[in-house]
């Protein structure tokens, strides 16, 4: 009878693990104590990488074009180049990473205009640590977060701006797909719920952008609730 396989020879056979991707994360602050407790934090999660930082507007836009990181954590007041002017580059750049604002102001006047920029989304610097690392994750799967008081906000300037009557333009599947968008669904979650291919997701998200003239996945969502689609 053979000799069962010592426990080292057991191991070697087996094929090694494949590493779970973790998600890179760009801190954009001018306070390096700010910067320091984030990566803190950051750096115990499993699933989370802080790959650099940056003091300013500009100096985060020239490193997330060089890492090119999953996530961006970008304060919003900050001196030269502040936050919603970074957003604004990233995007005429058509940096692929997720911003999440991190700001200790609360003001509508404040958070509007990042989120119009190109945010994902927004929290506090007050906020509770596994609630920061939730939101990053949360942005990372292509969610949007907000606040009810600053969707109204959004909704409202949406409705002023007269753009309702562009959705007759929408197709079926697009309409299918922008009522997922509302409902905080990322482009793998909409591919699985409408047996599609992820890049022919992205094709319909692109066209419904272009159609209804908005800049991002979060003005979708927003239009998409204010005009009952999904309803």
């Amino acid at each position: 009878m053979a000799e069962p396989e010592s426990t080292e020879q057991t191991a070697a056979a087996r094929p090694p693990r494949p590493e779970r991707q973790r998600i890179s994360v760009l801190l954009v602050d001018d306070h390096q104590v700010v910067r320091r407790g984030l990566r803190t934090f950051l750096e115990v999660q499993d699933d989370i990488e802080v790959v650099g930082e940056a003091s300013d507007g500009a100096e985060g836009v020239a490193r997330a074009e060089e890492l090119r990181p999953d996530v961006v954590l970008m304060d919003v007041k900050m001196p030269d180049t502040d936050g919603i002017e970074a957003l604004r580059r990233l995007r005429e750049l058509q940096n692929p990473a997720r911003v999440l604002v991190v700001t200790s102001f609360t003001e509508q006047r404040t958070v509007v205009p990042a989120l119009r920029a190109g945010a994902a989304g927004y929290v506090y610097k007050d906020v509770d640590p596994d609630a920061l690392a939730g939101a990053i994750r949360s942005v990372y799967a292509g969610h949007v977060l907000l606040q009810p008081e600053v969707a109204g906000a959004l909704l409202s300037q949406e409705e002023a701006g007269g753009s309702q009557g562009r959705g007759a333009s929408l197709t079926d599947r697009e309409r299918e797909v922008l009522a997922l968008i509302a409902d905080g669904r990322s482009n793998r979650e909409i591919a699985r719920a409408l047996v599609l291919s992820e890049k022919t997701v992205k094709t319909h998200v692109s066209n419904i952008l272009m159609k209804l003239d908005l800049a991002d996945r979060t003005q979708a969502a927003l239009w998409a609730v204010r005009n009952g689609v999904g309803d």
